[in-house]
């Protein structure tokens, strides 16, 4: 297939919608015959000048479409194009996304734990004081102010609290603002909206969370990944990549990342804000899971070390309190939060306010502290039987991270075993997990999962490592012995 597209960089339709647009255009006309073959990625990537990963969206959109078919080790043909149907063709109007779906993780089966999911025991939630939050909440006076239209910025109360809060803790300055919004997802969206164009690019950590991976890769950014090292983020490849790569914005979980666990030192914060001060580059700290911490010491913000104004800080309530509710906040430079409140009234208005003002009501009766003391002991019971647990219950080779904190264990499993085709016989056995490649922005560790600790009990954490220890322990040996000689015949 010769062919030299008219691609446009500067237009708001992203370049692989463009490029299949016109790849189905010559096959719906013909031009493209039957059973004719597509050039490999790569190849028409280097063709077009284009990103490998704009061409494999196209292709994933041509294939969902019926007009391509992919073969394993052969590349991709042309299907006979067939007549659009009568009525609406929600199929062409509906796009594809080259991101991996979302793991359904389950719960609790046969007494065996679920370790899919990184969120908080529902166990630990105090219902009673909640009760009693919504209570004091629906005998207040101002009660239908509440229930009204509020403002995109959030509860007027509950954006003040925190705003005085981070301003007591040198997170916010005289040039910072606050806005309320639907959790940490909802931040990095809004922010994504107001920063991104398609194409862009976006510094990610490597491994990271498929949230915020797919969350990017839908509207149309491209992802270069920074690996990670025991400190954090790899500071020569962020070098680097700022240098070359001149992205849009740096997003970064400093504390306690997902799904690896690490959190970056202070040098490395302090490594990371030089570097992108120098790029000219913003950073989106996005710090869910900061108030998880079970021993060791805080390190300081990088919202709190960056004196240039550069960082946007992201907080929620989620992960210390009550997920279902939603609540979460960013604070950075009044232009930039300005235009956050323009994208969320744009959006959906104004977060839920009768959320917001349960939560400032839990917060300010001191429930929400005597509740995190809980979470805390709760949370460092956990992460010690994970970490035991990977010690004494997995087998030999077998690596794994030691955060002080969050949710979040990374395991890399001795070769050749790997972790995504071991999952179907571990959910045989009532185990879940993620496998890396749920994480993976450019390099794929085939033997590495993530082990979400905070929604077991110990017990439940220990019987599944055990379980898990004797599946991989049982993988090893058959793959043992499937690389014996055979015997020599005589």
């Amino acid at each position: 297939m010769e062919f030299q597209p008219d691609l446009r960089h500067d237009s708001a339709t992203p370049l692989y919608r463009q490029l299949y647009e016109d790849i189905a255009g010559r096959i719906r006309s013909g031009e493209l015959e039957n059973g004719e073959r597509l050039p490999a990625t790569r190849e028409l990537a280097g063709l077009l000048g284009l990103n490998r990963t704009t061409v494999s969206a196209a292709y994933d959109l041509l294939e969902t479409e019926g007009l391509i078919s992919g073969q394993v080790g052969r590349g991709s043909f042309v299907t006979a194009g067939r007549p659009a149907p009568a009525g609406i063709d929600w199929a062409a109007l509906l796009e594809s996304s080259s991101a991996p779906p979302a793991f359904q993780g389950g719960g609790f089966q046969g007494g065996v734990v679920s370790f899919a999911t990184s969120r908080p025991s529902r166990d630990l939630f105090p219902l009673d004081d909640f009760r009693a939050s919504c209570a004091a909440v629906m005998a207040r006076g101002d009660l239908a102010d509440i229930l009204q239209l509020g403002s995109p910025s959030g509860y007027e109360p509950l954006r003040q609290y925190l705003l005085e809060g981070a301003r007591r803790q040198g997170l916010a300055g005289a040039s910072d603002d606050l806005i309320v919004t639907n959790g940490c997802q909802q931040a990095l969206d809004l922010i994504g909206r107001v920063l991104l164009r398609p194409g862009d690019a976006v510094a990610v950590e490597d491994p990271v969370y498929p949230g915020l991976k797919n969350l990017l890769a839908g509207m149309g950014a491209r992802l270069v990944g920074i690996p990670l090292t025991a400190d954090g983020i790899d500071l020569g490849r962020l070098g680097r990549v700022l240098e070359r790569e001149r992205p849009r914005c740096l997003v970064v979980t400093p504390n306690f990342q997902n799904p690896t666990g690490e959190t970056l030192s202070t040098a490395t914060r302090q490594g990371l804000l030089e570097a992108a001060r120098g790029a000219g580059v913003p950073v989106v700290e996005n710090d869910a899971y900061g108030e998880l911490r079970y021993w060791g010491e805080p390190v300081a913000a990088l919202k709190q070390l960056d004196a240039a104004g550069g960082t946007v800080l992201l907080r929620s309530f989620s992960k210390v309190s009550f997920p279902g509710l939603r609540v979460g906040w960013a604070v950075g430079p009044k232009a930039l939060i300005g235009r956050l409140r323009q994208a969320k009234e744009a959006s959906d208005l104004h977060t839920d306010q009768l959320s917001q003002a349960v939560l400032l009501e839990f917060a300010v009766s001191g429930r929400l502290e005597a509740h995190r003391a809980r979470v805390l002991k709760a949370g460092a019971e956990r992460l010690i039987a994970t970490l035991e647990g990977c010690r004494y219950r997995l087998p030999a080779g077998t690596r794994w991270t030691r955060p002080e904190g969050g949710m979040n264990v990374w395991v890399r499993l001795p070769e050749p075993v790997d972790a995504a085709e071991l999952l179907p016989r571990a959910r045989e056995e009532g185990i879940a997990y993620l496998p890396g490649r749920y994480f993976s922005v450019t390099r794929l560790e085939r033997g590495a999962l993530r082990l979400s600790f905070a929604g077991p009990t110990p017990e439940q954490i220990r019987e599944g490592l055990t379980i898990l220890g004797r599946i991989v322990a049982g993988e090893l040996e058959s793959a043992g012995r499937s690389r014996d000689p055979a015997p020599a015949m005589v």
